[in-house]
């Protein structure tokens, strides 16, 4: 399993960057490689709600995955298959004097197709 964490801190407040998150439809304005992200569940974000995403790089496929944790304004996290890789992603928002500190801890383990 590989696993690896960012860390970035934001110039708006915790809420305004859940909000953003929260909407994975926003996902292709900050990942480059992701060029739609639509909703595949019926009813709002939120825990088990799900998400079919197309990737661009680094080579055209279609993933999916669930919303695994949906705490606003402090806690969001999916999973889901991506690539050749079962990963699981969650967002920590913390606010801070400048805005809200952002930390995303990713997981990745081969699938059974490796």
């Amino acid at each position: 399993m590989a696993t690896f964490q960012n860390t970035v801190t934001i110039a708006r407040p915790t809420k305004e960057v859940f909000a953003f998150l929260a909407d994975f439809g926003n996902i292709p304005a900050w990942n480059y490689a992701i060029a739609r992200t639509v909703q595949t569940s019926p009813g709002q974000a939120g825990v088990g709600a799900t998400y079919r995403q197309t990737r661009t790089i680094p080579r055209s496929s279609d993933e999916d995955f669930e919303v695994t944790a949906f705490a606003p304004p402090s806690q969001l996290a999916v999973k889901g298959q991506i690539g050749p890789f079962n990963a699981s992603s969650s967002y920590l928002l913390e606010p801070t004097a400048d805005g809200t500190r952002l930390t995303n801890h990713v997981e990745l383990e081969p699938s059974s197709a490796l």
